[in-house]
C-alpha cells in the first residue's frame, strides 16, 4: 500500500482501478455498458472529477497562492513560479478542457445540448431546468475561454516561458490576476446554477 501511496501515479491509478471494480459492481446489478444511462452517469462522473480539478486549482490560485506571494521572501519566490505554478497551470487548462468538454457530452447524451445552449428558446421559451443548466454552462464556457485564451497567454509571460520584457511580464501577471478573479466570481454563479437545475422539473 506504501508504494501505491508514495507515488502520485500509482496513486491515481489505483483510484480509477477501485472506480472501474465499482462499475463492475454496477453492471452485476443488472446494468448494461450499451445503455445511455449508464453512458449519461459516467460522463457526469468524468465532469465533475474534471470540475473539482479546475475550481479547486482556480480556487488555490486565488485563495491561497495569490494572497501568499507578497509574504514569501524574493530569494524563495522562484520555488512558486518556476516549479508549482507551472505544474498547477498544467493541470489548471486541461481540466478545463476536460470539464467543457465532458459537459457538452453529457448535455447531448441527455438531449438537452440544444435547449441549454438557447437557454431553453428553441424548443419551449424559458424552461426552467434548461435555462439553469444553460446559464451553468454559458458562465462554464466564458471561464474556459478566459483560462486558454486570456490567463494562459499572459501567466507564460509573466512566468518568463516566452519573451516579454519586464514591463510586459508586470502587465501580464496583473491581467492574469484579474481575469482569475473574474473566473472566481463567476465559478459561484455557475456552481450554483449547475446544482440547481438537477432540483428543477
Amino acid at each position: 500500500m506504501t508504494v501505491i501511496l508514495t507515488n502520485l501515479r500509482y496513486t491515481v491509478l489505483a483510484g480509477f482501478v477501485f472506480a472501474a471494480l465499482l462499475v463492475g459492481h454496477y453492471m452485476g446489478l443488472g446494468n448494461e455498458l450499451n445503455n445511455v444511462v449508464f453512458w449519461s452517469f459516467l460522463f457526469r462522473w468524468l465532469h465533475v472529477v474534471s470540475g473539482v480539478m479546475w475550481i479547486g486549482l482556480l480556487w488555490y490560485f486565488n485563495f491561497v497562492q495569490i494572497p501568499s506571494m507578497p509574504m514569501i521572501p524574493d530569494t524563495e519566490k522562484p520555488a512558486v513560479t518556476k516549479v508549482i505554478a507551472p505544474a498547477a497551470l498544467f493541470w489548471f487548462r486541461w481540466g478545463a478542457m476536460a470539464t467543457l468538454a465532458t459537459g457538452l457530452i453529457l448535455a447531448w447524451l441527455n438531449g438537452y445540448l440544444l435547449d441549454a445552449m438557447s437557454l431553453g428558446a428553441v424548443n419551449e421559451f424559458l424552461v426552467a431546468k434548461n435555462t439553469a443548466i444553460g446559464i451553468g454552462m454559458w458562465l462554464g464556457i466564458v471561464m474556459w475561454f478566459n483560462v486558454w485564451f486570456v490567463i494562459w497567454p499572459n501567466q507564460k509571460k509573466a512566468l518568463g516561458f516566452v519573451d516579454a520584457s519586464p514591463e510586459e511580464k508586470t502587465a501580464s501577471a496583473r491581467t492574469a490576476m484579474l481575469f482569475s478573479r473574474t473566473n472566481t466570481l463567476l465559478s459561484i454563479p455557475m456552481l450554483f446554477a449547475m446544482v440547481s437545475a438537477q432540483n428543477i422539473y
